[in-house]
């Protein structure tokens, strides 16, 4: 078991930087630094800062609904990541959490 941190961050679905969604860049930029994995979540629904509640409906093919983001990193790795991130021209909001993680069985496939 290792301990480090679970970083997320809440984008808008639709929005954009350097021409691509969002979460699609922070994925992006995470896998160009050498990170081990991560993954997007959309929200059914959310509100963010400004109160507006955001839903989605059956005739939307494409809302703005929030996007989580979600890294689990060491200590070190999510320092240097969120580095990098404060250097683009884009205002991000994080979670930064303490966790502990690891890998269970031998991955084999085989029962005992």
């Amino acid at each position: 078991m290792q301990d480090g941190v679970y970083l997320k961050f809440y984008v808008a679905e639709k929005r954009r930087h350097h021409g691509i969604l969002a979460y699609e860049w922070l994925l992006e930029e995470a896998r160009k630094c050498g990170l081990h994995g991560g993954s997007a979540f959309r929200a059914l629904a959310g509100f963010g800062r400004h109160g507006r509640l955001h839903e989605e409906h059956f005739i939307e093919l494409a809302g703005d609904l929030p996007v989580e983001v979600g890294f689990a990193l060491g200590t070190a790795e999510a320092d240097a990541f969120l580095a990098h991130l404060a250097g683009e021209e884009l205002a991000l909001f994080y979670i930064r959490l303490p966790l502990q993680m690891g890998i269970v069985g031998n991955g084999s496939g085989k029962a005992g």
